[in-house]
């Protein structure tokens, strides 16, 4: 008797949540390892950038900010913006273009489980890279930190990031395969150059002086810049930016998503 009703009991149409995020999660992540047009900018630029723009200064003074921990959280800004955009961007761009998100939108796969592996498998890269380059920070370029200011940093930098995940998301809803790429290259490089990761603000021409507190690295980085000592706006006003642009760019990548979802299924 208890076998036959067993046999009779309804099982459950989709999978639990969790595991699926978690399963969705481990696989985004893996083919995000797996690309080499990927892997190789996102780590090997930011050290490279800190390299050519940190290194010959690293023991400076600079409006009494040591240059090597000011330049290391800039670049750390830029590090994780560049996985943000790009895993999002690109991913989401060239999933849409193989019709690969309407075959999963068609499956059990939940579209929260679809965005909540993503941003997951987003965090853990951007994490590896932030790694490397402080490392590489810590062992060439001498840059010393109490360990509590290391968590700051990894803290601050992994957990406002996400405006840049909304933003990437809505170029990949907007993009083509081919174009995103492009499209985020555009929009990554002048950003991080105008909100004053590369060199410091006051170094810059007025112009871009005046443009930067209207883009959303130059908010972002000032997490970052406030925990080295470079304070130059509360991490209140920093963060109640960043929460104006991310409701900005969750809007228009869902604006986006909804359109696509219309012509696909609609």
């Amino acid at each position: 008797m208890r076998d036959r009703e067993a046999v009779l009991k309804p099982l459950p149409a989709i999978a639990p949540f969790w595991p699926m995020l978690a399963g969705q999660a481990k696989s985004e992540f893996l083919m995000l390892a797996r690309v080499p047009a990927f892997t190789i900018p996102t780590i090997v630029f930011p050290i490279m950038f800190f390299a050519l723009f940190g290194l010959p200064h690293v023991n400076e003074a600079f409006e009494h900010v040591v240059v090597g921990q000011y330049m290391l959280a800039s670049f750390g800004a830029y590090a994780v913006i560049s996985v943000a955009l790009f895993s999002f961007g690109v991913t989401v761009a060239q999933e849409r273009a193989r019709k690969a998100t309407a075959l999963m939108r068609s499956s059990p796969l939940r579209p929260l489980a679809y965005l909540g592996g993503k941003t997951v498998a987003t965090l853990a890269f951007a994490f590896v890279t932030l790694s490397a380059l402080f490392a590489f920070g810590a062992g060439v370029g001498g840059v010393r930190f109490e360990p509590g200011t290391w968590l700051e940093l990894y803290g601050v930098l992994l957990l406002g990031v996400f405006p840049f995940i909304a933003l990437g998301f809505a170029v990949g809803y907007l993009a083509g395969g081919n174009s995103a790429v492009a499209i985020l290259n555009l929009i990554n490089l002048p950003m991080a150059f105008g909100s004053g990761l590369f060199m410091p603000l006051p170094l810059l021409p007025l112009a871009v002086q005046h443009v930067a507190p209207y883009l959303p690295a130059y908010h972002y980085a000032q997490l970052a810049w406030n925990i080295v000592g470079a304070r130059s706006e509360s991490t209140l006003t920093a963060v109640s930016w960043l929460v104006g642009y991310a409701v900005v760019f969750l809007a228009l990548a869902l604006r986006a998503y909804g359109r696509e979802e219309a012509k696909e299924f609609g």
